[in-house]
């Protein structure tokens, strides 16, 4: 399996780090070992100073496609889940400043959290839907999925151009703005309208 993440999918999170606005989705991948194991803590790396979170709607892919028509995409997964996207701010400026890939500053190991899963049938409208980050019981991040750039659907459309999807797979959709600073001991937990979906420590 292999996990596909989004970038720049929220404006007020495009504004918030100064980037440029994509015509198209920002697509890089994480490999499993990037997965951090349930009831873990997430260990701030050794090489990184400023580690971020960043909360997303992930979607599990339940059948192999290619080339998936928008039409046809919301047959290829039955699950919503919630997650973060740990992201090593400080190590991906230095790569972003040279030009080179972000993955030694997304994709180290224990940067992606993976919480609950729920079958999207318990929304109405999964592009419609409220989601959250508490650190320390504090709300820091604050999305819906109406402000996506790219909906669930065209992001698997788009995405399935590129690289075939398989059982699964995950596709981490992307944050909203409130992205910050992780420190040892800090307590994070994410939810989906009011479900709790994960709550790990930092360390």
């Amino acid at each position: 399996m292999k996990l596909i993440c989004i970038g720049r999918n929220y404006t007020e999170h495009i504004k918030e780090l100064e980037n440029e606005r994509p015509t198209d989705p920002v697509v890089f991948l994480k490999p499993d070992t990037a997965i951090l194991l349930k009831k873990q803590p997430f260990f701030i790396p050794d090489f990184a100073n400023d580690v971020h979170h960043e909360v997303e709607i992930l979607v599990k892919i339940n059948k192999v496609g290619k080339h998936i028509s928008e039409k046809f995409a919301h047959k290829y997964y039955n699950e919503i889940g919630l997650g973060i996207d740990f992201t090593a701010r400080d190590l991906q400026a230095q790569l972003k400043e040279k030009g080179l890939p972000w993955e030694k500053a997304k994709a180290f190991d224990g940067a992606a959290v993976i919480g609950n899963w729920l079958p999207k049938t318990e929304f109405n409208d999964i592009n419609n839907l409220n989601f959250s980050l508490k650190k320390n019981d504090q709300l820091v991040q604050n999305g819906n999925t109406s402000h996506m750039l790219w909906k669930i659907d065209a992001l698997i459309e788009y995405v399935s151009k590129y690289f075939t999807l398989k059982i699964g797979d995950i596709i981490f959709t992307g944050t909203p703005a409130g992205v910050g600073r992780v420190e040892p001991n800090d307590q994070l937990q994410g939810y989906i309208e009011n479900q709790r979906m994960f709550s790990i420590t930092v360390k």
